[in-house]
Order: C-alpha cells, then sequence, then structure tokens
C-alpha cells in the first residue's frame, strides 16, 4: 500500500498539484526518487535519510520508492525534501497514515531534522486554500503563507520533530500570523530637485496614468534623481496587486522572512543586464527584471546601452502585459505588467545639444542620430512622454528648496488613479488599474474629442506621423491630465499638452 502526501510543482506563478507516493517493500535495500525531478529533487534522498536519523528514526532495510505524480512533469527545487520524509514515517507507522490528509507541504531538510525556508509558499498556499486545503512549510515562510487566507490551517514548524509532536497531540504549534515589512525609511523626496519644473510635471502625469517616460538630457541633468523619486508619488499596491506581487517576488526568493509590503516594485538593473536577466529565463525559466517589477517601475539609465536585442524583447510584455518564457521541456508565464521608465544622453559624450558645443570627431547632428539609432523605432513607439531634460543652471542650484515635494504631488496622483479605477470598474475591467493599461475601443470612449480637439490630434497625426498605437497612446496620456485636472472631458489644452510630450525626441529622430 502506498502512502499519498500531497505537494505542489510550480509553472510561473501557478502551482500545480503533485502526489508524492512512497512504497516500502521487500526487496533490494534502495532508495529511488522517480518522477521527472531535477538534481536537488534527486539528492532529496540523501537529506531525507539524514533528517530521519537525526530524528531517532532508522529507514528500514527494504526497497523505498517514491513517485512524484504526475511523472511526466518536471519537478524542480529543494521543497520535496519534507513531504518526501513525512511519506516515508507515514509508510513505516512512525506518524498515522491519516495525519497528513487535507494538507499540502513543502520544506527543505537540513541535515540535523531542521526546516529551511523554500521559495514559492505563498503561491503554494493560494493554491491549496482553492482546493480546501490547509499547508505545512517552515518556520520563516509560515508568516507568507498565512496570507492566503485567515481560515485555512497553517502549521509552520522549525524541526521535523517539532511537527511530529503535533501530529501526536505532545505539542501544539500555534499559528502563524501575516507579517507586514517595516518602511525602510523615508523614500527620496522630489523637493530634492531644484529646478526641472517641467520634467517634474511630465514625471506626476507619468504616475498617474502608469505611462511609460523617456528622459533626454546632458550628465548631471538630474535624470535618475528624477527616476529614483517616482515611487514616493505613486500610490501603494491595492490587496489584489499586492498578492500579485508577492507571489512573483515569492517564486524568487525575494520575501525575507515572510514579510510583504505595500510599496511598488522599482527594479533599476545595470546596462550589461542580458535579454534572460531582463524578460526571464535560465535553465529554470526564473521570472526577469520586468516580472519582478510588475505593478512597479522598471528604470533603465543608460537606454542606449542596454543590448539592443534585450530591449526590443521588452516590446511584447509592455503590450500584453505579460511574457512567456519557453524552454525545450518546460515553459512559464509571469506577469510583466510594468511602467517603463528610462533615462539616456543625448549622444555618446552627452552634450551635442548644448549652444557653442562641437563634437571633436564627428559633426554634432551625425553624432546624435549615431547613439540615437541604437534604439528601434518601435521601442521608441511604446514611450508616451519623451522629454528634454536640460542642464540645470548655477541660478537654480542657489535658490531655497522647493515648497512642493512628493507628499503634495503624490495627493494629487491619488486622486487621479482613484478615479480611474472608479471609472474601469464600472466597465467591468478589473484588470485594468490606469489609463496606460485601457484597451484601445475603451480609451476612445473615455477621451472622446470635441471639434477643435480632433481637428487638432487630426493635424498632429500627420505633422508627427503617429503610428495607430501613438494615436491611441496620446489619447491615453490626454485622459490622464484631464484626470489630474478633475475635468470629466478633455479639452483641446489636454490633448495640446499630451503631444507636446509625444514629440519630445522628434528633432534628434529626425536627424537620424
Amino acid at each position: 500500500m502506498a502512502v499519498r502526501v500531497a505537494t505542489v510543482a510550480f509553472e510561473g506563478v501557478e502551482a500545480r498539484p503533485v502526489d508524492v507516493q512512497v512504497q516500502i517493500s521487500p526487496g533490494q535495500v534502495v532508495f529511488n526518487v522517480v518522477g521527472l525531478g531535477d538534481k536537488a529533487v534527486a539528492e532529496s534522498r540523501e537529506r531525507v535519510r539524514a533528517a530521519l536519523i537525526a530524528s531517532g528514526l532508522a529507514l528500514p532495510a527494504k526497497r523505498i520508492t517514491v513517485n512524484l505524480a504526475p511523472a511526466d512533469m518536471p519537478k524542480e527545487g529543494s521543497h520535496y525534501d519534507l513531504p518526501i520524509a513525512l511519506g516515508v514515517m507515514a509508510a513505516i507507522g512512525a506518524i498515522p497514515s491519516d495525519a497528513l490528509e487535507g494538507f499540502v507541504v513543502l520544506g527543505e531538510l537540513a541535515l540535523d531534522g531542521a526546516l529551511t525556508p523554500v521559495t514559492g509558499v505563498l503561491p503554494a498556499a493560494m493554491a491549496a486554500n482553492a482546493r480546501g486545503l490547509g499547508l505545512i512549510c517552515p518556520k520563516e515562510c509560515g508568516a507568507e503563507a498565512a496570507w492566503a487566507s485567515r481560515e485555512m490551517d497553517v502549521l509552520a514548524p522549525r524541526s521535523l520533530i517539532q511537527l511530529v509532536n503535533h501530529i501526536k497531540g505532545t505539542q501544539a504549534l500555534a499559528r502563524p500570523e501575516p507579517a507586514v515589512r517595516a518602511p525602510a525609511g523615508d523614500l527620496p523626496d522630489l523637493a530634492d530637485i531644484k529646478g526641472q519644473e517641467s520634467a517634474k510635471r511630465a514625471l506626476e502625469i507619468a504616475a498617474a496614468g502608469g505611462h511609460n517616460l523617456l528622459m533626454s538630457g546632458p550628465p548631471g541633468a538630474g535624470k535618475s534623481m528624477l527616476a529614483a523619486r517616482l515611487p514616493s508619488i505613486l500610490p501603494p499596491l491595492t490587496p489584489r496587486e499586492l498578492l500579485d506581487v508577492s507571489m512573483i517576488h515569492s517564486i524568487a526568493g525575494l520575501i525575507a522572512g515572510g514579510e510583504l509590503t505595500d510599496r511598488r516594485p522599482f527594479r533599476a538593473p545595470h546596462h550589461s543586464a542580458s535579454m534572460p536577466a531582463l524578460v526571464g529565463g535560465g535553465t529554470h525559466a526564473r521570472p526577469g527584471e520586468i516580472s519582478l517589477a510588475h505593478n512597479g517601475v522598471l528604470f533603465l539609465d543608460e537606454l542606449p546601452e542596454f543590448h539592443p536585442q534585450a530591449l526590443d524583447s521588452l516590446r511584447q510584455p509592455l503590450e500584453t502585459g505579460e511574457v512567456a518564457v519557453s524552454r525545450a521541456n518546460h515553459r512559464a508565464v509571469y506577469p510583466a505588467r510594468f511602467q517603463l521608465v528610462a533615462a539616456m544622453n543625448p549622444c555618446r559624450c552627452g552634450h551635442a545639444l548644448e549652444p557653442g558645443f562641437a563634437c571633436r570627431r564627428q559633426p554634432n547632428e551625425r553624432c546624435v542620430a549615431q547613439y540615437q539609432a541604437r534604439l528601434s523605432g518601435p521601442l521608441l513607439d511604446r514611450f508616451d512622454l519623451q522629454i528634454d531634460v536640460p542642464a540645470v543652471t548655477a541660478a537654480d542650484l542657489v535658490l531655497p528648496p522647493p515648497a512642493e515635494g512628493s507628499r503634495e504631488v503624490a495627493a494629487r496622483v491619488a486622486r487621479a488613479r482613484a478615479l480611474q479605477r472608479a471609472r474601469y470598474e464600472a466597465l467591468e475591467l478589473p484588470g485594468v488599474a490606469a489609463n496606460a493599461a485601457a484597451p484601445a475601443a475603451v480609451i476612445e470612449r473615455m477621451a472622446q474629442l470635441d471639434g477643435p480637439g480632433t481637428a487638432l490630434i487630426r493635424e498632429a497625426s500627420e505633422r508627427f506621423a503617429l503610428s495607430a498605437r501613438g494615436f491611441h497612446r496620446v489619447l491615453k496620456l490626454a485622459r490622464t491630465i484631464a484626470d489630474l485636472d478633475g475635468a470629466e472631458l478633455v479639452a483641446r489644452p489636454h490633448l495640446a499638452e499630451a503631444l507636446s510630450y509625444r514629440a519630445g525626441l522628434a528633432a534628434g529622430r529626425a536627424a537620424a
């Protein structure tokens, strides 16, 4: 008779049910683990053997067969240690065979029988709760699992012995409580930036509607400072967004101590990052930077210095809001609805557009054209706001700090986001929380133009050669500007301001 213990295998952020079947039978003394497991799964038998011996149990001199069903699904990771160990213990009669019914089990075993943290506990807990089951996981992961539901049973022992004592009734384990990560400190404030009022306005619009932003300017103009202060004006994550983000971070092993936070992710990879690092991949199809930035911000500094193939790989996720990572024997789909913010110099030296500057290698126009040619047109077309950030003068730097900081801007952004959320909930579009994610057909209804506005966008479309995507992105941007003003209808001034941001790098592209 085989003993069965429920656990999970991960495909992207989905936790698929896996049945750990343990059978002990007479025959050659061997411990086999079958079921298409990776190296970590194959090595689990040695960890299980050592942990059982440390807990005072010896494996019988019989044939032990462990099957991870379904056998054709790839199994990865060390979280199969605990279900295998408990299955063996139930098979030899150390614990009742029905003690684990109603639980999904995952955890890695140390050689002394202690349970060590594993990744993916939150998706596993969500899947277990959906099936009406409880969860058994290591102590350090208990606070993370408790977020799935307050009604589900969660056991988080420190060691194998502690779990056995709870099963036998000699020791009661308390249910862990959800943990919230304490703020790491105040975020950088917009009040630190002197001058750059037009750039601050563009940053506020980008935050209000979740729009993609590209900043171009000479070195030291404050582009990176502006991007670093974007998180301080973004609204906190909603409960649904919090769970979505935390499930991805759980798979990636980025949740320390099971503590979740409602701050939006802000990822800033170095420009040497490869395509798998950005979009996800590797041997086990892990989530990349765009998925780790889900419902948050992906900041790419020195944009033209990134590999062109890596940048162009962002084009599809920017449209669909998800990325599919496919391998020969594995396919994972990760959410990737992120706000792209990028900064770049106008040329390699960064000063080609300054008055009186002459490049020593070639004419300024050619220098600018060659540098900006590293960026493909389809990628640039996906930036809603493209602005020039001029150098800050000494007259700006000697001024006192501005009176308005992140607190005031964040309040306006929050009001605009609340309007958008209510608008799209009324349209039964729960997956759309900001104007940037609205479908084209919906935004045409939500941003209907009057006669002067229609004439303006028709003329601008011809002058700037707007694509269909660019046309709808201008409408989304105008709708966000109107939301910031609290206006119900999109007027000509809102549209004119949106068009001014769309033409931010027209001169540089014309030179190319």
